[in-house]
């Protein structure tokens, strides 16, 4: 019997692909945003999407849309500043007025044997203005329910996730785990000598695999320029590396690898940065970044995480909602597409995202009367989205520990 899921908060669904890589079953979600919602059902077509804000939905509605009971609920809250609440309500950054609140109701709803919570590292941080720390305050929400609870500060390149991610995870369960969190299974190497050294260590330390590089991750996709590429084109390439093998699986075609449409500046301005640079290193004033309405002349702003031109044989920065403006293809003088950025998140490529590639302008909506479409476009759901491989390994960890037959 598979382990039963369901997924609050669940954006595009990374989260719960990764489970269901585990061998559980995903049998229900809740998502706000139409596009992330539509790309989340596209993928997983036999659970229930519960399109909305997660407040609207009451307990008899959830008891008779999230069938059966969940053994394990899933969820990134938003929580990043806790300021999700009622004007005046107290401290916007206790949790107890931020959704948060929700992801306890549905524990107390379900009371599933286990409930994990993944957010941003600087949630460990945070504190209330009477100095209570955000963490602690949740670790005891959970207790009051029963649950035993751990948390840590999760890397997503241990898992084999080609990029330079943390996330906090938080692990609720009725039953006290002695391991909660996966063993790493990967590791990074910098230089071809620390490849042979750790390849010789890794294989005295439960044979780690190695991470795969940026390039690994996505040097079999088709070449394009900026302006190229399709949602829908063929495999021009064949995969070079288990990585790649895995990502394919048996697609026939290729999904959302469409260029951004760089201006002609745009591109030679990329041109001249090497690995690691920045638009802030580009010295040739013509290129240089211009202040907006500022009648042509140069920013005064570094823009130093703008359009870095990522290392093809590193692993790749963290791919962030707005990952469109933050990295230059190792080769190409473009940004990435869609479909890179999904490849370095380790979304396979029979994963389709849905909704327009990129940001909708939120001027453009409200001059056409349409406020009501600002959704997550393709490279906002990518960039929110737990890494599947890394929640792969949560997920596989816990089933390992707990028996979901067990009344």
């Amino acid at each position: 019997m598979k382990p039963v899921v369901f997924d609050v908060f669940s954006g595009a669904g990374g989260f719960s692909l990764g489970f269901e890589m585990a061998g559980c079953e995903v049998v229900a979600a809740i998502e706000h945003d139409k596009w992330a919602a539509d790309t989340f059902s596209f993928n997983h077509p036999k659970a229930k999407m519960m399109l909305g804000d997660i407040e609207s939905f009451d307990e008899k509605y959830l008891r008779e849309n999230v069938t059966p009971v969940p053994d394990i609920i899933i969820g990134g809250p938003p929580c990043q500043g806790f300021s999700i609440c009622v004007k005046d309500a107290g401290d916007p950054k206790d949790p107890r007025n931020s959704l948060f609140i929700e992801f306890i109701r549905m524990a107390k709803i379900f009371n599933p044997k286990v409930m994990v919570m993944e957010n941003v590292p600087n949630i460990a941080k945070a504190k209330t203005k009477s100095g209570e720390r955000v963490v602690d305050i949740i670790k005891s929400e959970f207790e009051k329910l029963g649950y035993n609870v751990y948390r840590d500060i999760l890397t997503a390149s241990d898992y084999g996730v080609p990029q330079m991610r943390q996330r906090f995870i938080l692990i609720a369960s009725k039953q006290k785990l002695t391991n909660p969190f996966p063993k790493k299974t990967h590791y990074v190497a910098f230089n071809a000598n620390e490849c042979e050294q750790l390849s010789f260590f890794s294989a005295e330390n439960n044979e780690l695999k190695k991470c795969p590089t940026l390039w690994e991750a996505i040097s079999d996709l088709p070449d394009i320029e900026a302006r190229e590429g399709a949602e829908i084109m063929e495999y021009t390439k064949k995969p070079s590396n288990d990585y790649q093998k895995w990502c394919r699986k048996k697609t026939k075609v290729l999904h959302n690898h469409l260029a951004m449409k760089h201006t002609k500046r745009l591109v030679e301005r990329f041109s001249r940065m090497t690995w690691g640079q920045s638009v802030s290193d580009i010295t040739d004033e013509r290129l240089k970044q211009r202040k907006r309405n500022g009648n042509g002349e140069v920013s005064d702003k570094p823009y130093d995480q703008n359009n870095r031109r990522m290392h093809p044989d590193k692993i790749c920065h963290t791919i962030t909602a707005t990952f469109y403006g933050n990295f230059v293809h190792p080769y190409k003088n473009r940004n990435f597409t869609a479909r890179e950025g999904a490849r370095i998140q380790s979304f396979p490529d029979d994963y389709v995202f849905l909704g327009k590639p990129t940001v909708v302008s939120k001027k453009l909506l409200m001059k056409e009367g349409r406020e009501g479409e600002a959704y997550l476009c393709q490279y906002s759901q990518i960039g929110n989205a737990v890494p599947p491989l890394m929640a792969k390994s949560i997920a596989e960890n816990i089933i390992q520990q707990i028996d979901f037959e067990k009344e």
